[in-house]
């Protein structure tokens, strides 16, 4: 018979007995904390494995008032694009230790904030990726107990930490390719109206005019089903380019143009944002902006291990760089019908 309960698994007592130690000095042991001498960390820990025993997450949560989780709350699972952000957060994360729990708003502003507070009383800090909420419920957030980053917000508007991508200037490269090679009459199909990312894409449709550039905005959305609904009404304004908000819009846009027998870029041509996976496949392959996705995860996890040790961390940092992906959805006008 072992020194663990015959009629049960190993328990934090069983291991102290056998180890010759305090329970107390056991949990410290297990949680990671405290100052136990080298001497006495080994035999609880040889005591331990010769019993099977475990520790309870609930239980060292409860011990160290920490549960080494993360809560992610995104606005879109089904766009592949948070989801290589939050691959960065998760492989970050792991490696130190933290578990990762994600949740899906689905574009809906007042479901995102009811989970956030929920989320955030069960870990140890939250990351709002790409957050619809208003300033109010944000600034409700920054004043939480636990740490609270943004990636892809409105670092100006809610004095929250916040980790982007230069939106402004993937849009401006945009534009201004399609000016290098003719296009004057540009639709775009604007993104979700609280997306920031959407705010300042049709920033660089304001400053499109210095090349050239005539761009009238129309609302789609953020899905492919957004952007084959919004197609016919791009096709009203003469355009002879449709940029759009992401990449899943083009998909949805170059869908309905072949439907109607229209070319791509032989008639119209086509620009996304984003350069996910599936973009370098389609066919035509899309004209797109690549960002960043995976390192902004990454780098959004490691500036939030930062805040949750209590260290000052610059709550604006300088965005990551967007580059051009020109591929074969964008041509001259000259060889447009």
């Amino acid at each position: 018979m072992t020194d663990a309960d015959a009629t049960g698994p190993a328990t934090v007592r069983s291991v102290a007995r056998a180890a010759g130690v305090s329970v107390a000095t056991v949990s410290r042991v297990m949680a990671g904390t405290g100052v136990v001498s080298p001497e006495r960390t080994e035999r609880v820990l040889a005591a331990a494995r010769r019993l099977g025993y475990t520790p309870s997450p609930i239980a060292r949560s409860l011990a160290t008032g920490t549960s080494r989780r993360v809560a992610v709350v995104v606005p879109n699972l089904s766009n592949p694009y948070f989801y290589d952000i939050i691959r960065g957060i998760g492989r970050a994360s792991a490696a130190d230790g933290y578990t990762m729990t994600v949740a899906d708003s689905m574009e809906d502003a007042t479901a995102e904030a009811a989970l956030a507070t929920d989320m955030l009383a069960q870990a140890d800090a939250l990351v709002l990726v790409a957050p619809r909420a208003d300033r109010a419920v944000l600034r409700e957030l920054q004043r939480s107990r636990r740490p609270v980053l943004m990636l892809l917000g409105p670092r100006a508007e809610a004095g929250l930490p916040d980790l982007g991508v230069d939106n402004l200037g993937g849009m401006t490269m945009l534009y201004r390719h399609l000016a290098e090679i003719g296009h004057r009459r540009v639709v775009y199909l604007s993104g979700p109206p609280g997306a920031w990312q959407n705010r300042r894409r049709l920033e660089a449709a304001r400053r499109a005019e210095r090349f050239g550039v005539e761009v009238t905005v129309l609302e789609a959305g953020g899905t492919i089903a957004a952007g084959h609904d919004a197609a016919d009404a791009a096709l009203t304004h003469g355009p002879t380019a449709i940029a759009c908000f992401n990449d899943l819009v083009a998909f949805g846009v170059l869908n309905r143009l072949t439907e109607r027998g229209i070319g791509v870029p032989t008639d119209v041509s086509l620009t996304g944002f984003d350069d996910i996976d599936f973009s370098a496949y389609s066919s035509p392959a899309l004209t797109t902006v690549r960002t960043p996705r995976e390192r902004l995860g990454s780098e959004g996890w490691h500036t939030l291990r930062r805040m949750i040790d209590g260290e000052a961390v610059d709550p604006a940092p300088e965005e990551l760089a967007a580059e051009l992906v020109v591929r074969d959805s964008t041509g001259s006008v000259q060889a447009s019908a």
